[in-house]
């Protein structure tokens, strides 16, 4: 299986304790690189949360956003007042006032400003974890898919290309005779023209120059075996973009060489298309994982 490192995906839960929603997006990069933003109640799982994603994704820059809203009743019942803390700053401020001459009373604002006497009652960590993890998972799951679903169209893309490629190889291979006769004939022409008798070895020779600066076979043999082992790196699947891309550098030499040794516009824009459909190919094997 081929995968893009180009998606999104959304779950989202609810229960008593609230509401959880978990947004995941993915985008092509050289490396793995995991960005996990929470709720500050929820730090203690960021770790954790990062390497379940690096247990499942290689390659690609990946957004975690967890989101989390407390139910109704939670928020109505948010507040609390440390009683135990109260009692403790009203018999020390009685003990402090034993000290002093002119002692004003205390005020209840006083006291509210204290830390730790308001508290916020948030939901017990413990028991979100398990739902954390399990939207999580889901997100993961659903983000992994839609990776795939854009790896498949992006094979048949390079399937397709590789076929176009071929054939231009092929227009190349039938050109070639062609080439080697219309040359033959058009130095016996200009000898004919300017009447002089051109011997068969003079003309071997000069024929045998031109076929050696037109000589593009190793070219086609090797553009064949690049175009051969990137159909097996797609077949095989798994961690295909790095060395996707380098054949495709491979195959993107040869194409030049094809162009700088064309004497023949057939060939010249053969190869041209094979740099064309090439780049194609180059463009969008960076969003492969």
């Amino acid at each position: 299986m081929i995968y893009s490192m180009t998606a999104f995906s959304r779950v989202q839960s609810q229960g008593q304790w609230g509401s959880l929603v978990c947004e995941m997006r993915s985008i092509n990069h050289r490396y793995l690189e995991v960005g996990i933003h929470v709720p500050e109640m929820f730090r203690v799982l960021e770790m954790p949360m990062r390497e379940l994603i690096r247990q499942h994704i290689k390659r690609g820059k990946i957004e975690c956003v967890m989101r989390y809203q407390t139910s109704p009743e939670a928020e109505h019942s948010g507040l609390e007042v440390n009683t135990l803390l109260v009692k403790q700053l009203c018999d020390a401020s009685e003990k402090i006032a034993g000290f002093l001459r002119d002692a004003g009373p205390v005020s209840p604002v006083d006291i509210l400003r204290f830390p730790g006497v308001i508290e916020t009652r948030e939901a017990d960590i413990k028991t979100l974890q398990d739902e954390i993890f399990h939207v999580l998972n889901l997100a993961l799951k659903d983000l992994i898919a839609a990776r795939a679903r854009e790896g498949e169209e992006l094979k048949h893309l390079f399937l397709q290309r590789m076929d176009l490629i071929q054939q231009q190889l092929s227009k190349v291979r039938e050109r070639l005779p062609q080439v080697m006769q219309e040359q033959q004939d058009k130095m016996l022409k200009r000898f004919a023209d300017v009447k002089l008798e051109l011997d068969s070895g003079r003309l071997e020779q000069e024929m045998v120059i031109f076929a050696q600066k037109i000589d593009v076979a190793e070219e086609i043999d090797r553009t064949d075996t690049h175009v051969s082992e990137v159909r097996r790196v797609l077949k095989q699947g798994g961690l295909a973009g790095r060395r996707l891309d380098f054949l495709l550098q491979e195959l993107n030499r040869e194409a030049n060489t094809l162009g700088s040794k064309s004497v023949d516009p057939v060939l010249t824009h053969a190869a041209v298309e094979m740099k064309v459909l090439i780049e194609q190919v180059r463009e969008q094997v960076q969003n492969i994982e």
